[in-house]
């Protein structure tokens, strides 16, 4: 049974009332230390990280290497765990249908992966690789934007030390 299957599924029982999800995503970064970002199609324009929704029987590691490959077409090498997201500030409201869901997050680093990129799925308007100065300016995923600024605050300090 797929993510969309699970999560269907578990709509009908309940409703839009909210439901906890796990998810995956990556900073991945390439030779001169630029992240990619990916362009959504929802919200539409928005950018995040590549990655998304555990699917039943995924390990995180399993959910991040799943969803990147599906985005992007990049393989990943060897991730490091950054850090487990999770409580109110991770609630989503789903514009469209009302669906309400807190996200676990887990998320990963790498500077490893092969592959050419491009856009595999309906998720995605494109990619682009930026400096920390660069994606501060960018509509960002409101989750997504408060775990990037702390990986980057982390990187300024140890640049700075």
């Amino acid at each position: 049974m797929g993510r969309e299957d699970y999560v269907s599924g578990l709509r009908k029982l309940v409703g839009s009332r909210p439901l906890i999800l796990n998810g995956s995503i990556v900073i991945i970064k390439d030779a001169v230390g630029r992240i990619l970002l990916q362009q959504r199609q929802s919200p539409r324009g928005w950018w995040g990280l590549p990655g998304g929704l555990m699917e039943l029987g995924e390990s995180t590691e399993e959910t991040v290497r799943r969803e990147v490959f599906e985005e992007t077409g990049l393989t990943l090498g060897v991730v490091k765990l950054v850090n487990v997201y999770s409580g109110k500030d991770y609630f989503v409201r789903v514009v469209e249908n009302g669906d309400e869901f807190y996200v676990v997050t887990t998320l990963y680093e790498t500077q490893e992966f092969s592959g050419e990129l491009s856009v595999h799925d309906e998720e995605s308007l494109g990619f682009r690789w930026l400096t920390p100065a660069e994606i501060a300016p960018l509509t960002i995923v409101h989750s997504q934007r408060k775990l990037l600024e702390e990986y980057l605050d982390k990187l300024e300090k140890k640049a700075d030390a």
